[in-house]
C-alpha cells in the first residue's frame, strides 16, 4: 500500500493549500496495534525523535487502525507547538477515517506531559466524539522515551 497524503498545509496570495510532501510506501503496515508501533514509524520515517522544534502530526486510520494518511498539523518552536482541533479534524474528515493518533516530539527528550499537552488532548478527544472519531492515542516521542497517553491512563 501506498499513501500519498503526507502533506503539509501553506497560505499562498491569500489561498489555503493542502501540498504533497513526500510519497510514502507502507506495504509492511498492516495496522498500528501498539504504540511502540506508532513510534517506531515516526522515528524512521519523520525522525521525529531528532527534530530541533515541535512536531505535531496527526494520522488517520480506517476502522481496523490502518493508517490512511499522516499530516504535519503543527510546527511550533523549541518548547512549544499551537494546535486547534479544526485543523487536526478537518484532515479526518476528508480521508475518512474513523479514529486519529496523535503524535509530537519533545526536543528536551523529557516525555512528561505539559499541561498544554494535557488540554490538547481533553479539548481534541471531545471534538472527536462529537463527530464520531475515535482519538485513540496521543504520543509524545522523544529520542530515549515516549509516553503514550493510552498506556498512561491520560486519555
Amino acid at each position: 500500500m501506498k499513501i500519498d497524503t503526507y502533506t503539509t498545509h501553506i497560505n499562498e496570495n491569500g489561498h489555503n493549500y493542502l501540498v504533497k510532501e513526500k510519497s510514502l510506501n507502507y506495504s509492511s503496515i498492516k495496522k498500528f496495534d501498539s504504540p511502540a508501533a506508532v513510534v517506531e514509524v515516526m522515528k524512521n520515517v519523520f525522525e521525529l525523535d531528532k527534530l530541533g522544534e515541535e512536531h505535531i502530526f496527526m494520522i488517520s486510520c480506517n476502522s481496523a487502525c490502518v493508517p490512511v494518511g499522516f499530516f504535519e498539523v503543527s510546527h511550533g518552536v523549541v518548547n512549544g507547538s499551537i494546535i486547534q482541533p479544526r485543523e487536526v479534524l478537518i484532515r479526518a474528515l476528508l480521508t475518512g477515517s474513523t479514529s486519529i493518533i496523535i503524535c509530537h516530539n519533545h526536543p528536551s527528550n523529557c516525555a512528561v506531559p505539559s499541561k498544554q499537552d494535557e488540554n490538547l488532548t481533553k479539548r481534541l478527544k471531545e471534538a472527536c466524539n462529537l463527530i464520531g472519531i475515535t482519538l485513540n492515542d496521543h504520543i509524545i516521542i522523544c529520542k530515549d522515551s515516549y509516553l503514550s497517553f493510552k498506556e498512561a491512563n491520560l486519555i
